[in-house]
């Protein structure tokens, strides 16, 4: 079976978006089962997820140029969203050892922060899912 480039190509495509969607699924399980939910600033990474899934389902089909560009816009704002959630983390984490211990500054309360309570890295699987959306854009032939 002799594929060409841009079967090739394609079939590239269609595996990342496979795991991109698997990405998706664990990721919106893991922050249900948490409860990643009880507060509006915890709803972001849920709509955006739901939005990547209708995305994802929106590709496979066979995308013209503007269900690129909306699937492009949106995997920027799902990876930025992961600047956020480690901006967000670190900050209740600081606090919450503020409020245990008001003595701390400096590099031990960074240490601290970054080393107990919410996990500062967890958001860090957006940019992983947001990145690999917009590999599957890169050089697409309806763009």
């Amino acid at each position: 079976m002799n594929l060409s480039r841009n079967d090739t190509a394609q079939t590239l495509r269609r595996i990342v978006l496979f795991i991109i969607a698997f990405g998706v699924v664990g990721t919106v399980t893991e922050l249900i089962l948490i409860g990643h939910y009880q507060a509006p600033n915890q709803w972001p990474p849920l709509v955006l997820l739901g939005l990547t899934a209708l995305g994802i389902v929106a590709m496979f089909g066979n995308p013209g140029p503007r269900t690129l560009r909306m699937f492009r816009l949106l995997m920027v704002l799902v990876a930025v969203s992961s600047l956020v959630g480690v901006y967000f983390h670190l900050q209740g984490n600081i606090a919450f050892k503020l409020e245990t211990n008001p003595s701390l500054t400096g590099l031990p309360l960074l240490w601290k922060a970054v080393t107990s309570g919410t996990p500062v890295l967890a958001p860090g699987i957006m940019a992983q899912v947001g990145l690999l959306g917009l590999a599957v854009t890169f050089k697409h032939p309806n763009w």
